[in-house]
C-alpha cells in the first residue's frame, strides 16, 4: 500500500513516503505543508495520514481537499489531532486550528448543510476520540466513542467539564 505520511516529523511511518517543511525531520521530501499543490499526481497514495498536523495548517479546507486529490478513489485518510478542550490545544503556539469531532462534518456525504466550502467528500469510516484518564475510568470515553448521539451531546453541553484529549478519524475517499 502505497501511502503518504504528511508532517511525518521525526517519526516517519515505516514504508510510507514522508512529506514535512522542517529539514531536521525524516522527510523525503520537504515541502511547505501551507503550499498546495504538494509534488504528487492525483491518486497517487491508496492512504494518506496526517498525525498531530492539521492543526498546524493554515487552512483546513485546501489541506482536506489536497488530502482527497492525493488518494485514489475508495483509499483512506488518517487524521489525528487534539480536541479543542485539551490545553495542548491552546499552550502551543504553532497550532492554528482548534477542531472538535464534528468538525469534518461538510466534508461527508450530507455535508453538514454546508456543502458550498468544498466539493470534496469523504465517508467518516471511524471517529474515536481520547479524554482525560479520569474521565475515561468513569466510562465516559466508552459512551462518547459508542454513542454517536452522545458524542453529539458531549460536544455541545459537556465538553468544557469532561474535557477531551485527542480525536482519531479514519476517512474514505469518495470520487
Amino acid at each position: 500500500m502505497r501511502t503518504l505520511d504528511v508532517g511525518c516529523g521525526i517519526r516517519k511511518q515505516a514504508g510510507s513516503i514522508g512529506i514535512d517543511r522542517n529539514p531536521a525531520s525524516r522527510a523525503d521530501v520537504l515541502v511547505d505543508l501551507d503550499r498546495f499543490p504538494y509534488p504528487f499526481a492525483d491518486d497517487s497514495f491508496e492512504r494518506v495520514t496526517a498525525i498531530h498536523v492539521i492543526e498546524h495548517l493554515t487552512d483546513v479546507i485546501r489541506a482536506m481537499e489536497e488530502f482527497h486529490r492525493l488518494t485514489r478513489a475508495g483509499g483512506t485518510v488518517r487524521i489525528e489531532t487534539p480536541h479543542y478542550t485539551d490545553h495542548s490545544s491552546f499552550c502551543d503556539p504553532t497550532h492554528k486550528n482548534h477542531l472538535t469531532s464534528l468538525s469534518f462534518k461538510f466534508f461527508g456525504e450530507k455535508h453538514g448543510g454546508f456543502g458550498y466550502y468544498s466539493n470534496v467528500r469523504f465517508r467518516e469510516l471511524s471517529v474515536r476520540v481520547k479524554l482525560l484518564t479520569f474521565w475515561k475510568w468513569l466510562g465516559f470515553e466508552f459512551l462518547v466513542n459508542r454513542f454517536p448521539h452522545f458524542r453529539r451531546f458531549w460536544e455541545y453541553y459537556l465538553c468544557f467539564v469532561v474535557r477531551g484529549k485527542a480525536m482519531e478519524f479514519e476517512f474514505g475517499v469518495l470520487k
